[in-house]
This record gives structure tokens, sequence and C-alpha cells, in this order.
């Protein structure tokens, strides 16, 4: 019970890999709470859910006051809430693009001002939950992979500037099997087949990601603050590995 007595905010949290991070941190005794514009389907036990429409400054702040008003505190901030659909570059508008950078940059800085007095004086901490998409090309999905950059850094800015009251830190992650890994990768044979890219054989599930969160959240993270935490299986095999004539494993 790593996390008992704890009030932790997720964003997001009603399914894929924010579920998994809400069920883990009610699982480590915390209470939690997740946000997004519609409920899940499926609740989760120990997890309370609200209707949030997070790109509203004025209803995020109303929000996490109502949160400290109901139990008192906020421990933790995990901005999960993002995403984006495939689209090459040229061919969607600027528009589109730069709501993908609001949702995956602007709205967990902006969540995370509105959080920063209660996590201050709970001595509390934010997660940010990036991509390997921020360190690497990202096509079909370049504004999203400049936005997880982005957070990356303003993380690690965050961390300086908030230090010591308020820790900060990433977790970096790489392919997850969720719901809509279809989306991404296929059918099942699909989803089996991106799998063995990964150096350990098989995508990521939420559960997994959701017990990281509660150690960057525990007292065993007491120390850890703007760091980055790659969540990725050991990453992805080099392609020239596969490509080359010469030195093949046996």
């Amino acid at each position: 019970m790593e996390l008992a007595g704890k009030v932790v905010v997720v964003t997001g949290g009603t399914r894929g890999v924010g579920a998994g991070i809400a069920s883990a941190c009610a699982g480590a005794g915390a209470r939690v709470v997740v946000c997004a514009r519609r409920p899940p389907e499926v609740a989760s036990e120990g997890v309370e859910f609200a209707a949030v429409d997070l790109r509203d400054a004025g209803a995020v702040r109303e929000f996490l006051e109502g949160v400290v008003e109901r139990y008192g505190r906020l421990d933790v901030l995990v901005n999960n809430a993002g995403g984006t659909p495939h689209r090459l570059l040229g061919e969607g508008e600027a528009e589109r693009h730069a709501r993908v950078v609001e949702l995956n940059l602007l709205v967990p800085m902006a969540v995370s001002l509105a959080a920063y007095g209660h996590l201050r004086a709970s001595g509390g901490c934010v997660v940010m939950v990036g991509s390997v998409s921020g360190g690497r090309a990202s096509p079909g999905t370049a504004a999203y992979g400049a936005a997880k950059a982005g957070l990356e850094n303003l993380a690690r800015s965050m961390a300086v500037e908030w230090a010591p009251e308020v820790r900060v830190n990433t977790v970096v992650l790489g392919m997850v099997r969720t719901e809509l890994s279809h989306l991404h990768y296929g059918d099942a044979e699909g989803v089996a087949a991106v799998g063995r890219t990964v150096p350990l054989g098989r995508l990521a599930e939420p559960s997994e990601v959701g017990e990281v969160v509660v150690f960057l959240a525990s007292e065993r993270a007491a120390y850890v603050s703007g760091a980055s935490l790659l969540v990725h299986g050991g990453g992805e095999r080099p392609a020239f590995l596969e490509a080359s004539t010469v030195n093949k494993e046996k």
C-alpha cells in the first residue's frame, strides 16, 4: 500500500494506459480520481470519475479545487491525456496538427499549473506520460512526436523550478497493448508481429505502466526528479541489423 492516504488525479484515465495507471494507484492504496470528457465504459474499483474538458482552463481549476475540497489534499497529478490519429503532415491542415500539440503539450502544462499550489502544499509530484515518439522520427504522427519531445523538456524544467516541494518526472512509453491497438498495428496477428520487434518480445500492458507510475509517486522515489524513465521493453532493434548481410545471429 505504497500510496495509502494519498490522493491521485489521472487525466484521461478512463481507458488504455490511463485506466491501467488509475487501477495500479488504487491498488496501492490511493484515492484516485480520473477525468475525461466521457465516463469509462467499465468502472474500476476504487476509482472515481469526473467529467472535465481539459482544454477549458477554468473547468480544470474548478475540478482540482473540488478534489481538494472533498479529500483535503492532492498528492499526485498524472498527465496521461493525449494521443493522435495517424495523419501525415501534408494530409492535414495546420490547425489539426496544432490541436494535437495542444492536447499533448499545452494541456499537461495548464493542468500542472492549476495543480501546482495544491501539490506544493502536500509535497506532491507530477508524472508526465511521454512517448518514445518524442525522441525519434515519428512519421504519421509528427505533431504528436514534437509535442512529446516538448513535454519531456517541460518536465525537466518544472522539476528544477518547483523543487524541492514538488517532484516532476516522465515515463517515456514504447508500444502498449490497449483496446485501440488495432488502429495502429492491425489485427491480432499484426499486434503480435509488432510485439516481436521489441527486445522483450511483446507490447507492454497498461498495468505494467501503472506499476512504474506507482513507484515514481511513492516515497521510494523521493530523490527522483527531472528523470525520464524509459518503459519500452528494450526499445527497437536497429533496422540496419536486419538489412546487413554480415554478422547475423545464428
